[in-house]
């Protein structure tokens, strides 16, 4: 019986961990949707345009891609941009930073997991 049990237990983990895997790359697959439909008016991976290039965000200090003219408020802050920093300034930019110059928000939460999603895939 004992072993029966530990064998359904291994199966559910199996199968919920699965599920999740899943689920993260179906936001990957969203966020990237919702990257370029609202973030490429501005930003790119690859390349500064209104705003600084976004490969490799995830890890790196604010206001730190060389060569790009942050807002001083921006350049002064001491945030490392994480999923949860992310998270906070894309739910509202000035709330988080005063006196930056991002002025755009995305108040949906799937949304802002979904692209979050997205840049933590897209890697360095």
């Amino acid at each position: 019986m004992r072993r029966s049990a530990s064998a359904l237990n291994v199966a559910l983990l199996l199968i919920v961990s699965a599920a999740c895997v899943r689920a993260q790359a179906a936001d990957a697959t969203r966020g990237k949707e919702l990257y370029e439909s609202r973030c490429t008016g501005c930003h790119s991976l690859d390349q500064d345009r209104i705003g600084p290039r976004h490969r490799g965000l995830i890890g790196r200090k604010a206001g730190a891609v060389e060569g790009f003219e942050y807002s001083p408020a921006l350049r002064a802050s001491r945030i490392v941009w994480s999923a949860q920093t992310l998270d906070r300034w894309l739910s509202g930019p000035e709330r988080l930073i005063p006196g930056q110059r991002m002025n755009y928000s995305v108040p949906e939460a799937a949304d802002r997991a979904a692209l979050i999603a997205y840049l933590e895939a897209i890697g360095p």
